[in-house]
This record gives structure tokens, sequence and C-alpha cells, in this order.
């Protein structure tokens, strides 16, 4: 078996101090932190499509790194992906991975010969696990977007053709996922959403998504799958308005059709981005509404409209996304998937490690900064104390349903003018606060 990384070995930590390029500086798989090793709180998973496929293509020019894994051959690339990507795994110590079903292999002939050529990948990737017990699925999906059949959505297609066709290509992600163990299924709208309500029947394909997403979890469940069923929230690109637009969006739908008992959401932050949201505020609607579930770990620019997926850095985000994991439980099927790309000019093959250490070292770094929030507990007091009114007098019987709205309005007329109730928000100090925990690591 070859060796594609020949002058880079296993990535250590070597702690902040450290000016090793290729060395963690916050990751330490085995430190434990909250509870849990950074390792088991963190699930850092390789995404197969950008890292071992993404060669820097864009709309405006050919790729600029060399993703042929030194094959020529498609079939014969499929597998030199699978022991590159295990490579990769081995030294950054990542434990999971995710995959689109046409990443592992591409499309041939006919759907029957697809299915045969990728039924031969799965094979060969369960042996490289049953060789490394440590390499899990995090999760699996179909690439129900990029072919021209699916120029107009797959689920929420005009054509039942189409929708048959998605719903075969569905079936066979979802036996791979099944077969590798995987604990996750994904389904993202790539294309289901409209370009104009002129030439749309909205309700019809909402219908239709639900009923292939419903025709989806009955099969995996049928086939012994356990695990979530995931929704990706994006609101546009490539359509201009997608039906997964957000995450309240999202919760609405599964919960219109019936799906919330068996979906969740796994969140990138790049989308948020996109929705006008923070990454914080999407992962606080999936956490409070208990449909949190996993994340694609990435950045956008805020100064470019479109889906960068970049590695992120930015640790202030990070930070408060680790609040929200942290907050919610910890990850249970899901975890971190890395849906990010080294930029267009960062081309070689280092630029894979040097990208992945980035995107490790800054979520390292926000888990934490969020244990240390949690164990200050500053936040959460100024939270409680804001709201202390909730727990006794007229608050308490408002949220127990004993207050009538007769008896509110008698309590406002008692009361009187009800400002001198209010306190301030404090938000200056708390992000001073936040500010400081984060510098004194």
């Amino acid at each position: 078996m070859s060796e594609f990384f020949k002058n880079i070995g296993k990535i250590p930590y070597e702690g902040k101090g450290s000016d090793n390029p290729l060395a963690f500086k916050y990751y330490n798989p085995d430190e434990v932190i909250g509870g849990k090793t950074m390792r088991e709180q963190l699930k850092f998973a390789l995404s197969w499509w950008h890292t071992m496929g993404g060669d820097g293509t864009d709309m405006f020019g050919v790729g600029t790194a060399d993703k042929t894994w030194g094959q020529a051959d498609p079939a014969s690339r499929a597998i030199a992906k699978v022991d590159a990507a295990f490579e990769i795994m081995t030294k950054l110590s990542i434990d999971y991975f995710c995959f689109h079903d046409r990443d592992l292999s591409p499309e041939y002939g006919s759907l029957a010969e697809t299915n045969e050529q990728l039924d031969k990948v799965v094979d060969y990737i369960a042996g490289r696990m049953n060789e490394d017990a440590t390499k899990k699925l995090l999760w699996g999906t179909a690439k129900c977007f990029d072919h021209p059949r699916y120029m107009h959505g797959a689920g929420t297609s005009p054509s039942a053709d189409v929708f048959a066709y998605a719903a075969a290509q569905i079936k066979k992600a979802i036996e791979a996922t099944v077969k590798l163990g995987g604990s996750g299924y994904v389904f993202w709208g790539g294309r289901e959403g409209y370009e104009t309500l002129l030439n749309t029947d909205m309700g019809l394909e909402l219908d239709n998504m639900a009923r292939l997403m419903t025709l989806a979890k009955d099969y995996g469940r049928s086939i012994g799958f356990t695990g979530d069923f995931y929704v990706e929230p994006k609101p546009k690109e490539p359509t201009k308005h997608q039906y997964d637009f957000d995450s309240a969006t999202v919760i609405g739908f599964l919960n219109k059709y019936g799906l919330q008992n068996d979906f969740k959401l796994n969140i990138e932050a790049n989308h948020a981005t996109l929705a006008q949201h923070t990454f914080q505020h999407e992962l606080r609607v999936a956490r409070v509404n208990g449909m949190f579930a996993s994340i694609d770990a990435n950045q956008g620019d805020p100064l470019l409209g479109w889906d960068t997926d970049q590695f992120p850095t930015n640790v202030y985000d990070a930070a408060l996304c680790m609040y929200e994991v942290l907050k919610a439980g910890g990850f249970t099927n899901g975890g971190l998937n890395f849906d990010s790309k080294a930029r267009r000019g960062s081309y070689t093959p280092e630029d894979i490690f040097y990208s992945y250490i980035a995107g490790m070292d800054t979520f390292a770094l926000g888990l934490r900064i969020a244990d240390k929030l949690i164990a200050d507990g500053r936040l959460d007091k100024f939270v409680a104390d804001r709201y202390a009114s909730w727990n006794t007098g007229i608050g308490a019987d408002i949220i127990s349903g004993k207050a009538t709205l007769e008896d509110l309005e008698r309590y406002a007329l008692s009361k009187g003018e009800v400002t001198d109730s209010l306190t301030s928000g404090r938000q200056e100090q708390l992000e001073s606060i936040m500010n400081n925990i984060m510098f004194n690591l």
C-alpha cells in the first residue's frame, strides 16, 4: 500500500508555545476537558468531497491541486482515495469521515453499473475499517444535486421520474451508510428550492420532499439503521430560495410532516452566514427545540455572498459553538465534520495538513474556552438573575398556567408603571467577561 505523504509523520501535540507548523498547539486528543477527552468531545471528521476530491476548481478557473492520487482511471482512483484518506486521518488523529455517494465512486454508464462500482469501494472501505477499528463513519449522504437530471431538484423535481431516480440513489446511499456503521444520514437540499414562483407548485414540492424523507426513513429503519437522520439547513445557493432555509424553517417542516422523532439538524457555520444568522443562533435554535445533532465545521467570508467553505480559524465563533454543544450535553451520534476546503492558492499536499491543523486547533481552543465559560458561572448566573421574576409571584403563576388574562389585568392595574422592574442587559460587560476568559487560558 502506497504512502501518499511520505514527508509528513503523525501530527503531535506540542502545546501553544510550539512554532512547528506540523504540530497541534491546542488539540491534545487524550486531554480531559469537561469530563471527556478532547477526542470524544470534538469527534472530528474528514469530508471526503473537499479533502479527497476538491482540486480548487471554481467558476473562474480550473483546478490547482492534484487530487488524482496517482491514478488515471476512475475506479482505481476511487480505491486510492480510500488509502490516502485513511493515511490523512491516521496522521491527524481523526477518527471519523463523511461522504456523498458520488465522492466515493463516480457515476458510470447506468445506475446498475454505478451501484456495482460503488459497492466495490464500500467493501474496500469496510476492509480498511476492519484493519483499523478507530476509523468510523460519522454520516453518509447522496449527491442528488450535481447531475443535469437534478437541474430542477430531486425530491422536489416537477418530474416523477427524477423523484424515482433520486429515491433509488438515496436507497443505495443508505445501504452504504448502514454497511459502514454510520451513525447518521444527511439530507441537504442542494437544489430543493426554486428560482421563481412563476413556475413552482410549492405545496406539492414540500409534500414530495416529505414523502421522500419518509420513504428513506422507513427503509433505513427496516434494514437496521438506528442512528439519526439529519437535515442540513441552507438558505440559498445553488437555488435562489431553498426549502431548508434555516434551523427554524427546518424544524417547522419536520414538525408539520411528523418527522421530528427521526430527524435532527446538522448545522453548518457558513450556511448560517448565508441566512444572515450567527452560527451560535442556528445552534441555539436547534438546541432549545431538542433538534441539535451534528455540525459541519467551516466558516464563510462576510464580504462574499457565497459558500466559501473555509477552514475555521475564528476562535470567538468556535468558542460560542462549543458552548452550545456542551450545553446540549455534547455530541451523541453527531460530531464536527470539516466541510472545509483549502483555499485555491493552497494547493500542495502539505496544505491539507496545515488546513486541518488550523481547524482542529481552533475548535480545540473553542472547547477550552467554552468549558471555562461554563465553569466560571458568571454568564449563567447573570441570565438566571435576569429572569428571576419568573420563579415567584406573578411570573410563577404565568408559568404554571394559574394566571388568567383577567388576573394579569388586575395585577397590571394594581402595579402601575412597570419599567422599574427592568434591569440592564449588560451586553458589553458580558462580552468583556468572555474576552477575559478567552485571553487568560
